[in-house]
């Protein structure tokens, strides 16, 4: 949890303003996950602070959804061609990746 308000902190993803009378602050919760290694046994523990998403409505809270995802087949290929051409694969892991979004709107959160 540390990591996750510390990252947010980090890219200066939001600022603490008063509530306001017209503005319907969306609640946020906390997903928490254990992740496990081939032997069942414990790698570490991830939380991640998300958006209750599912109480805004399209058209008055936000306008456009957009949501990068990479399919597996996509992958596969990408992967057939970089070994085809002798390439060097390098994986990463960006844990913020949605703070990087550009946003029309103001988004109040509670």
């Amino acid at each position: 949890m540390k990591s996750e308000i510390d990252s947010i902190k980090k890219n200066n993803t939001w600022k603490l303003v008063p509530p306001l009378k017209d503005a319907k602050p969306t609640g946020l919760r906390w997903l928490y996950k254990i992740i496990r290694n081939m032997s069942g046994s414990i790698t570490r523990y991830k939380a991640r602070l998300v958006a209750k998403g599912y109480v805004q409505e399209q058209g008055i809270d936000f306008d456009e959804v957009c949501m990068p995802v990479a399919l597996y087949e996509t992958i596969r290929l990408l992967i057939a061609f970089a070994t085809g051409n002798g390439w060097k694969i390098h994986h990463m892991d960006i844990k913020t990746t949605f703070l990087y979004g550009e946003l029309k709107e103001k988004v109040y959160v509670s």
